[in-house]
């Protein structure tokens, strides 16, 4: 009996640090919306998996192991949601496939996105020609976001943590300058105060970190 004691205890820490990453870093990773999602669900279930079994593994070695793990993961995370750029490298951003009823054919080569792929997504979405797509957009998590002409709202925030949305500005045709200005005329001191943003019907309506 005593021989299973590493494992009992290993696969006790597996549990423990499984729930302490969902507890601390959200429940992103109970359904993934980013590759960081996906990839901390395979690393740690590979570190518990390959490590619970191997007799050379001590526990207190596996602990430490997942206590740098989920060091590594929080400072990711930390970063990603404060800086545009680490989150660009590590979730990638959005891919536009249609504009204005045309498809943006390279575009969909570099997503692997096949032209059979693509109308099955847009019939899913009960749109059989493409000329009736204002926008079609690529997210992280492989959805795509469909903006049809007549639409009347753009249903996608042009702010997200405190980030603006490159896409949705050029589709209202304003820039960044526009977005900081309207920003400070309610009252908030820049971009990184906002949580959300969302443009409807021609209107901002900001949901700041602070309110």
């Amino acid at each position: 009996m005593e021989t299973y004691y590493p494992v009992i205890i290993k696969l006790a820490l597996g549990i423990l640090c499984l729930i302490f990453q969902i507890n601390l870093m959200g429940k992103g990773n109970l359904a993934p919306t980013s590759a960081m999602d996906q990839v901390q669900n395979y690393v740690l279930g590979g570190i518990i998996g390959g490590v619970i079994y191997n007799e050379a593994v001590t526990p207190l070695q596996f602990f430490l192991v997942l206590i740098i793990w989920t060091l590594l993961v929080f400072i990711i995370k930390f970063l990603k949601e404060h800086n545009r750029y680490v989150k660009r490298i590590v979730d990638g951003r959005p891919v536009t496939l249609v504009v204005n009823g045309n498809v943006e054919v390279g575009a969909c080569l570099r997503c692997g996105m096949s032209a059979n792929e693509l109308m099955f997504k847009l019939r899913s979405a009960g749109i059989y020609e493409i000329n009736h797509v204002k926008r079609a957009i690529m997210e992280q998590n492989g959805q795509l976001t469909i903006i049809q002409y007549g639409d009347e709202n753009i249903r996608y925030p042009i702010i997200v943590d405190g980030q603006a949305n490159q896409d949705v500005l050029d589709l209202i045709h304003k820039d960044i300058h526009w977005l900081e200005a309207q920003v400070k005329q309610r009252k908030y001191n820049s971009l990184s105060d906002i949580y959300l943003g969302e443009y409807i019907s021609g209107e901002l309506r900001l949901h700041g970190y602070s309110k």
